[in-house]
This record gives structure tokens, sequence and C-alpha cells, in this order.
């Protein structure tokens, strides 16, 4: 192979794609002479883009250097008992590792430590062959730090304490001759609940704290997405509890004790919340119109001894809007005003609200996410 053909070989492998910075040519048939012959044939232009092909003078050094830039944002945690600890004690210098970077007052330094050990990973696929064994025992240290933390704290759905050692003596594995199966978190079970009250001690006891609060925060926060797509009222609600707890937390008004207590008392009102809806026979799409019209707490108090006719009007409510819900009531404004006279008429009704406040039923309309700007 020469030339052009060759040319386009080394193209292939050498595409950058998102997190690839490049590709890794072995020559193992001798291809290095017709590879700089045909570099030659190239202008003196498109030369000076190829830069040096040999990865000892281009990878390495980035590679030393990534791994240097990582040491600094460690700095601070003693991590050495990764290099020759047992099993249990490499996996402890990950999670402390985890725990360390979750601190609040390392926010900026634990987004700096993802993108720059991601560098590192790029360079050490480049020239793996050339680190000795204990950079590459670093690295791979590195590199389990930063994929926890991305799973963790970025986007998509939460690990369980469960997930987490599974991940964890996955990425034993594909550094080290790991042997046996570490568990740094007691199991709850196969599965894992925001609701369980056991799954909630089991992450008050975990002792890396900054850790617990990620994940408490990112728990409560996936169940107020959900919230958002079907109960409105509970979604403003808690999004509001978190915000403030994270902001005080955040602040240094609330120490990592204090908001673990408030982020466990929150998913204990929210099982608490949903427990209510079920003891009274409503479907989650009943209990998001009833903490509609119960949500003015004059109304609340009103029905305290009468909560059969308020849940009498939550069940047929919502089998009336259902039965007149068309596919694109969401577009069109006609559907929605007879879904709107639909409400009106059962209100009517139902003698709700007990002191014709117009405000409630505006609050009603909201939460069926019909026009905001009518009632």
């Amino acid at each position: 192979m020469s030339g052009h053909n060759l040319m386009q070989a080394i193209a292939r492998v050498n595409r950058v794609y998102r997190d690839k910075e490049g590709g890794l040519v072995v020559d193992y048939v001798g291809i290095a002479g017709a590879l700089k012959q045909a570099m030659n044939d190239y202008t003196n232009r498109d030369k000076k883009n190829f830069g040096d092909p040999d990865i000892g003078k281009t990878a390495l050094p980035k590679f030393i250097e990534k791994l240097e830039v990582c040491r600094g944002l460690m700095h601070g945690y003693d991590y050495s008992i990764f290099a020759n600890g047992t099993d249990f004690q490499r996996a402890k210098a990950i999670s402390g590792g985890l725990n360390f970077l979750s601190s609040p007052d390392k926010e900026q330094k634990k987004q700096a430590f993802i993108k720059e050990a991601m560098l590192l990973r790029q360079a050490l696929s480049l020239c793996r062959s050339l680190a000795n064994v204990e950079q590459r025992m670093e690295a791979a240290y590195f590199e389990a730090v930063r994929t926890l933390l991305t799973r963790i704290t970025g986007p998509g759905k939460p690990l369980s304490l469960k997930e987490i050692n599974a991940a964890i003596n996955e990425l034993l594995k594909q550094s080290i001759q790991s042997e046996g199966v570490i568990n740094l978190f007691a199991d709850v079970g196969t599965g894992f609940s925001l609701f369980d009250p056991k799954f909630l001690e089991e992450i008050s006891k975990i002792k890396e704290r900054n850790l617990a609060v990620e994940l408490l925060k990112k728990l409560i926060a996936e169940q107020v997405s959900l919230y958002r797509r079907t109960n409105l009222v509970k979604s403003e609600k808690f999004s509001e509890m978190l915000s403030r707890a994270m902001k005080a937390y955040l602040n240094g008004m609330l120490t990592n004790e204090e908001v673990i207590a408030e982020l466990i008392k929150m998913a204990k009102d929210m099982a608490a919340a949903n427990a209510e809806g079920e003891a009274m026979g409503l479907s989650p799409e009943e209990s998001a119109f009833y903490d509609a019209l119960t949500k003015p707490q004059a109304i609340k108090d009103y029905y305290q001894n009468q909560n059969e006719h308020l849940v009498a009007l939550t069940k047929e409510l919502t089998e009336l809007l259902q039965k007149s819900r068309t596919i694109d009531w969401q577009r069109k404004e006609s559907a929605r005003a007879d879904m709107r006279r639909i409400v009106k008429r059962l209100l009517r009704k139902y003698k709700y609200p007990p002191e014709g406040s117009v405000n409630v039923k505006c609050g009603l309309m909201g939460h069926l996410r019909f026009n905001k700007n009518t009632c």
C-alpha cells in the first residue's frame, strides 16, 4: 500500500469523532517509508498540518502533561494506596476521590477534573505502550473517578448504591487484575427507590458525606422532573424546596450533615404525599387534580371534615377530561375552550370554590395546561 491509497487508509484511522482526538497506526509491515514518501508528495502547506507522526514526541508529552494537571486538581487527597493496595483499598480510594471532588467548595475543580481527565484518557489511548506501569495505574485511577463523577452528577438515570458498587468493580477489572467482588456500600436489594425507608437509611450511613449529598440531590431532582410531567403542584413545591436547600448548602449555611437531613426529610415528604393519594384511592392523574384543587390552604381547611366531596369532584373531573381530550387539544384553542367549559360546569355543580375565588379557578386551569393568560 502506498501513495494516495495509503494516505486514505491512514486518514480513516485518524479521523476524529466526539471524544476521539486521533487514531494510532502500528507499523507491523513496514509502511513508514511509504508513508513519508506519500507525505512528501503533498504541498508544503499541507505538510505543516501533519505534525510529527512519532507518538513519543507528540502524544506521550501531552499524556504526561495531563497527568500532572490531574494530580494538581486532586491535591489534598491521598490516593497513593491505589497503586499497590488491595482491591478493597483501591475501591475506597475511588469513592474517597469522588467524595473529595464533590465538596461544595470544589465545584469548579470538579468540572475542571472531568475535562482534564477525559483529555488524559484520550492521550493515553495514543501512547499506552510508551507509558510506564505507575503512569498507567495513576491514569486508571483518574479515569475511574472521572467516569463515576459523570455518571453520578451528570444527566441520566440516578445510580443506586448497588450500581455504584458494580461500576467500581467493573472499573477495577478494566485497570488491574481484580479478584472477587468489592462491596463498599450495603446492598439494598435488587432495586432502589427514593421512597424506600431502607434505601434512605443506607444513604444516611455513607461515610462519604459529600457523595451522599450528590446522590440524594440527583434522586430528588429526578423525581421532581417526573412530577413536572404529571403533577405541577408537587413539582413546584419540591423544586422550590430542593433549590432552597442546595443554595443554603452551597453558600455554607448548611453543613453536609444538615443538608442530608433536609434532603432525607424531603424524600419522606414526597413518599407521604404519594401515600396520601393512594390512601384516598386516587390514581396518579387524579392525585394531580386533587393537589391542584387543594393547593390553597383556605380550601384545604374548608373541606377538612368533608374530604369525600373533593375526592368525588376529583374523580369526576379526571373522567370527564379524559373523555373530552382529543389528540391535538394542546394545539387547538377550540378544544381547550371546550375543556374549560366542562371544568367550569363541574365546579359549579360541586360549588367549588366555596367562596367563589376566581384565583382558585385560574390556578386549576393553569394546572390543566390551558391557556395561561385566560381562565
